[in-house]
């Protein structure tokens, strides 16, 4: 179909408007900046300046300009910058920044609302001119642009229409900060070079206080982003000339900001111990896809002309036929040519599909470098380049994303390709997140791999920090700026500089003297001390970087057999709960459910606990001297018990060989129910039957049975409480044999705590137990655990506290044994299950192969805790365990045959030693413990506070052991030196015995002279002889 056909037909049309939307893309005001320092890299610019002019007519006072020797533009050239979108940049190959054709616009219009450009190229002057200002005053819908251009020799202006050129200037003068030709060309003339371009912005955007974003009064030799504080943003983010030192990864362009030199960076020069991954992966290839589609396309076009021209070609020859006129060849060559041609680009077209599409299932290599920050270790994270310039900085990934210490200060650098990734259109982010996240993923991946291969942490975080001078507890304090540290710091990594003739890269030698120097801007290789770098024809040195493996750890069949059996278990947990749940097919099968239950909803019903806890009343909390007191030990005998003060019993007296109906008449004692230390849930009111022998648990069988048998209940209360033994039946049948042993010594706990309390706590318990018989909602009594074996139907409790204990284990930091091997975590979830307490461990560091968070049993032999917990903090399941191990060191203060005095003399030499030996920065301030109770010194966590001392002590050491081998190394290499000397002196004094010895013979050619102590004594006499 024909163009002309189309000539009716609506078009888009683009308004002045849209300026202002276009700019809104920059929400990062640098990256509108950067906008146009692209531009000028891309222009194969060596230098660019950035300043701005004092222009108070103008709104915000000044403008900003931008000043680049690259190649210029002439006014061909330069109608592409008016057409939105057009781009002669874009390539597949292309390693040119700017893809998209919109990075001016948008970028000036963010900073200003108008700006101007000259450009030179060749010998043409042009001038473009895109003004908000002017669309609003003259109040146009459509984006006009005036576009002049001037001879560069005659300085005429290159039109063949006046008029256009009248107006064009004419709006240029009126608007623009410019009113004339002359000062137009002034403006030309600051452009040095044969061809370069000048960009100025005026009319800057203001904040809501009436100030310009841009602040260049604080410091003249920088432009900072106005509002933003010092402290708690990243440098890049505050100053222009930090973000311009990092925004490309390997600078070949000279930056002057304010008329000073920007000191670029290679970030990989600048790092402790770098490290380079290589990296390969098919999943990049979004990028890749599109470009076999565009090929794709672009080969069934041309197979169609291709066709076309050679079916046109037979035609021809069929009509022509044996007519060999001379116009007739020269047709029918013609088509025979445009047919041959088009064949050919169709198979040219074919072969570069095919190189696409290969390349299409090749994998993307990329190159992860990482190293350690210990200029300022809180500036950590990755950047990640896209065509050597920056798109996002200081992303945390991996390790860092924990939080911890872990990782700490390490910085890595990527450059993606454009095939890989293809950044958005203000390039402060990629298009697509998915394949983005996918690549933080695994650089994430190779920075663990990187943390564990430095051996960091098993050296000691603290300790690696100290020795370049982080002294401080605080993350993001600086480094201590002593002359020794400062040293430490630089011996470690070179200085590397660029050279402000020829742009190479140079590694400096360290010098002792060189330490905090300052070079000056216009840095030349002449000035390198290295001999061999110190002409601009010298090669370039590259950076050797050792290469590291990303080594991933299979998983062991032990590995496997465990996460197996941990999964088995969890289904079998899912099953028995499924099988407790009871179908109601009438209204008796209500009447049968605790009260609570059948009168309203479960509150929650996914969470384990059952209507027992929520109904048992809570028992009065201990003194505080009991809460602390240590466990009993378990060898005392039946006799030794204190004997309970007996209530009235809620049901006959049980005994061994009473019937099953009997049995369901006696309270219910919860097998699950722990005593906590901290806390111990003393009961209401319990019955004392006289207790036979203990008898082995019943079999699942003898249970079955049992259960079987009917028996109606006497009262009410005991309904509730034989539907409370259904439901827990199972439990007690899995928790029997497992927790006899620490049942015996609950019951001597239960015993001892309820012998220490007083009368006047009894007999209210008493008197209410009486009272609560008669009523449905409360339960009677439970029995001891000895009566339990008797009678297993009898459902177990649990505290009602003990849920609530079990959830202060969050934020316990602990260790967890993977594969042999200890790590440290923290627990983030508590679980508590019929017969346990679950922790879920975070860790801190485990290997690729394993999961960062694991379930694991509270008190397992996988898991122990770091160190003791205070009192306040601590758990009744921790405690009980730690009663049940071995000793503590602290004394015991609640036995009877000590005596206040001695209790509070040890509290004081206790005191008086923790200050003493008190560590810097400890968690706990100094002060505190004299402040602290008995209690509160019991709980003190030693471990953690001798850890750090001799941490402390250590890195002390360490100091002082530094600081001798530097001194030795010092007095060594005094020592070479001065032996250098004297060697040379001796060479020095015989070549001159020699020469006397030679003069001496020319004037007297019979001496014989043959040892140096002759020569001495022949010059003795000599002198002796001339006095």
């Amino acid at each position: 179909m024909a163009y002309s056909n189309y000539s009716s037909l609506s078009r888009a049309q683009l308004t002045f408007e849209y300026l202002h939307t276009n700019s809104t893309t920059h929400e990062f005001l640098f990256g509108a900046l950067a906008e146009l320092v692209d531009n000028s890299r891309d222009a194969s610019a060596t230098r660019i300046d950035i300043y701005t002019e004092k222009r108070p007519e103008l709104r915000g006072g000044f403008m900003l300009c931008f000043l680049d020797d690259g190649i210029g533009m002439d006014h061909n050239e330069a109608k592409h910058v008016i057409q939105f979108g057009k781009s002669s940049k874009r390539s597949p190959e292309s390693t040119h920044i700017g893809q998209y054709g919109n990075g001016l616009k948008s970028g000036s219009m963010r900073i200003g609302r108008d700006f101007i450009m000259f450009t030179k190229h060749n010998n043409t002057l042009t001038c473009l001119f895109l003004s908000r200002t002017f669309h609003e005053e003259e109040g146009l819908d459509e984006v006009i642009v005036p576009l002049p251009s001037w001879d560069l020799k005659t300085k005429e202006p290159l039109t063949s229409d006046p008029e256009k050129y009248a107006i064009e200037t004419e709006l240029i003068f009126k608007y623009s900060p410019f009113k004339s030709e002359q000062q137009l060309m002034e403006q030309f003339n600051k452009i040095d070079s044969n061809c370069g371009t000048l960009v100025i912005i005026y009319n800057l955007k203001l904040m809501d206080n009436g100030e310009p974003e841009l602040d260049v009064e604080t410091d003249h030799q920088d432009i900072l982003m106005a509002g933003t504080p010092v402290e708690g943003v990243k440098p890049e983010r505050r100053s222009f000339r930090a973000y311009a030192a990092v925004l490309y990864i390997d600078p070949r362009m000279r930056i002057f900001i304010q008329g000073h030199k920007v000191r670029t960076k290679r970030l990989s020069c600048c790092l402790y111990k770098p490290r380079l991954y290589k990296y390969s992966s098919t999943r990049f290839k979004t990028r890749a896809e599109q470009e076999v589609k565009k090929a794709d396309h672009l080969v069934k076009i041309a197979e169609e002309k291709a066709k076309e021209a050679e079916s046109k070609r037979v035609a021809l020859e069929a009509r022509l036929g044996d007519d060999l006129s001379k116009d007739s060849r020269a047709l029918l060559r013609k088509v025979q040519d445009a047919a041959m041609m088009l064949r050919r680009d169709a198979d040219m077209k074919k072969r570069i599909l095919e190189v696409k599409q290969k390349a299409l299932k090749d994998p993307k290599e990329l190159h992860f470098i990482f190293g350690v920050n210990i200029e300022q270790r809180d500036l950590d994270g990755m950047f990640v380049y896209n065509c050597s310039r920056l798109i996002k900085m200081y992303e945390k990934t991996g390790p860092q994303l924990e939080g911890g210490m872990a990782c700490g200060g390490v910085v890595g650098v990527v450059d993606v390709p454009y095939l890989v990734l293809e950044p958005t259109h203000n390039k402060q982010d990629f298009a697509d997140a998915k394949e983005y996240r996918h690549l933080l993923k695994s650089m994430g991946e190779h920075l663990a791999q990187y943390w564990k291969d430095t051996n960091i942490a098993q050296k000691g975080i603290v300790k690696f920090w100290d020795e370049f001078g982080y002294l401080s507890a605080s993350w993001s304090a600086p480094p201590s700026a002593e002359l020794r540290y400062k040293r430490r710091r630089a011996m470690e990594i070179p200085l590397t500089i660029q050279c402000d003739k020829c742009l190479k890269w140079r590694t400096l030698p360290f010098q002792m003297d060189a330490v905090d120097k300052r070079y000056p801007d216009s840095w030349v290789c002449l000035m390198n001390p290295d001999s061999t770098q110190d002409r601009c024809d010298a090669s370039e040195q590259k950076q050797n970087l050792p290469c590291g493996v990303l080594k991933k750890d299979k998983p062991t069949s032990e590995d496997k057999q465990k996460e197996l059996a941990e999964k088995i278990k969890q289904q079998q947990e899912k099953l028995e709960a499924m099988q407790k749940t009871t179908t109601i097919k009438s209204a008796a099968d209500i009447k049968k459910l605790p009260l609570e239950v059948s009168m309203k909803p479960a509150e929650n019903s996914s969470q384990p606990t059952r209507s027992s806890e929520r109904t048992r009343p809570r028992s009065p909390p201990l003194p505080a001297h009991l809460k602390n007191a240590p466990s009993v030990p378990p060898t005392r005998t039946a006799s030794q018990r204190p004997t309970r003060t007996p209530a009235p019993p809620p049901a006959p007296k049980v005994e061994p060989s009473k019937s099953r109906a009997a049995a369901k008449a006696a309270a219910a004692k919860p097998a699950a129910a722990k005593p906590a230390a901290a806390k111990p849930a003393a009961p209401a009111a319990k019955p004392t039957p006289k207790a036979p022998a203990r008898t082995p648990p019943p079999t699942r069988s003898s249970r079955a049975s049992t259960k079987a048998t009917p028996a109606k209940p006497a009262a009410t209360s005991q309904r509730k409480r034989i539907t409370e033994q259904k439901d827990s039946e199972e439990e007690e049948e899995d928790e029997e044999e497992e927790e006899e042993e620490e049942e015996e010594e609950e019951e001597e706990e239960e015993s001892e705590e309820e012998s220490e309390e007083e009368p006047q706590t009894k007999k209210p318990k008493m008197a209410a137990a009486v009272g609560n018989r008669s009523k449905v909602v409360e339960k009677a009594p439970p029995p001891k655990r000895g009566k339990l074996d008797e009678t297993p139907d009898k459902a177990p409790e649990e505290p009602e506290t003990d849920a609530k204990n079990a959830q202060k284990d969050k934020g316990l930091l602990v260790e967890v044994r993977v594969n042999k091997e200890w790590f440290t975590g923290k627990v983030i979830a508590v679980e508590t299950n019929k017969q346990s307490v679950r922790w879920k461990v975070k860790f801190d560091y485990v290997p690729l192969s394993t999961p960062k968070d694991r379930w694991v049993f509270k008190g397992s032999d996988e898991v122990r805790l770091m160190r003791p917990p205070s009192p306040i903090t601590q758990t009744p399941d921790t405690q009980q365990e730690m009663e049940k191990g071995p000793a503590t060191m602290e004394p015991d203060t609640t036995q009877p045959g000590t005596s206040r005095e001695v209790t509070d003399s040890l509290v004081t030499m206790l005191r008086t030693m923790l200050r003493y030996f008190y560590p810097p920065a400890f968690r706990i301030p100094k002060d505190d413990v004299n402040s602290m109770t008995a209690e509160e010194l019991v709980g003190f966590p030693l471990k953690e506070y001798f850890q750090q001392y001799e941490s402390g002590l250590q890195s002390l050491c360490n100091s002082y052991q530094s600081r001798a081998d530097a001194r030795a190394k010092a007095v060594e290499e005094k020592n070479n030196s001065t032996e250098v000397k004297l060697k040379e002196a001796d060479e020095k004094l015989q070549k001159l015995r020699t020469n006397i010895v030679a003069l001496l013979q020319k004037v007297q050619e019979d001496i014989d002279i043959n040892t140096d102590d002759e020569l001495d004594a022949y010059i003795e006499d000599l002198l002796t002889k001339g006095d």
